[in-house]
């Protein structure tokens, strides 16, 4: 399945700090063959708060997750169905090239509970199109359709496409503590 391009435009400031477009172009989704349908596009990220002005230069965002004090900006596509690759896959060189591209994302996942993860953020999620079931902790299911939004709050969660249709989200990923509390995660 061949996924469109999205395009980013990026604002900074010049050295006169007046404000300006300082980058324009595609930016091209992450896919990977363990997640067949799927794709990934990382648009923007950073590791530390933002100060201003600001030149519109990426900083550093290596791990797919933010930092205490980073944030992310993704889109995600969700394909419908279980998320099987198919058999001719080699699954350790697939594992390899996802870490690459996404770094940690694998291994927020829990082996024993596919799709299931935890990350240390406050993620803002809008439903754009098709429809998604969010499931939580016990198998707790709710749905979530196009105009949707959800606070996910660190809590151990799932992605689950039961419809027919690609289900396209995009969040904002902003990077928190997590206590060591009588809260299980």
């Amino acid at each position: 399945m061949a996924h469109a391009k999205v395009r980013r435009v990026v604002t900074g400031h010049g050295s006169d700090s007046k404000s300006r477009v300082v980058a324009d172009g595609a930016v091209e989704p992450i896919t990977s063959d363990l997640m067949p349908g799927c794709a990934i596009y990382r648009l923007w990220g950073r590791d530390e708060r933002p100060v201003f002005p600001d030149d519109g230069s990426p900083r550093r965002a290596e791990a797919h997750y933010p930092p205490r004090d980073g944030s992310r900006f993704m889109i995600n596509t969700i394909a419908p169905g279980e998320l099987t690759p198919s058999p001719d896959v080699g699954l350790p060189a697939a594992w390899e090239k996802l870490e690459r591209q996404a770094p940690g994302a694998a291994g927020a996942m829990e082996p024993d509970a596919p799709g299931m993860h935890t990350t240390d953020s406050l993620d803002y999620v809008l439903i754009v199109s098709g429809e998604v079931t969010l499931e939580l902790d016990d198998g707790d299911q709710t749905v979530l359709r196009a105009g949707d939004v959800l606070v996910q709050n660190g809590t151990r969660h799932a992605w689950r496409n039961h419809g027919a249709e690609p289900c396209t989200i995009v969040g904002v990923a902003v990077g928190a503590d997590r206590a060591e509390t009588g809260f299980r995660h």
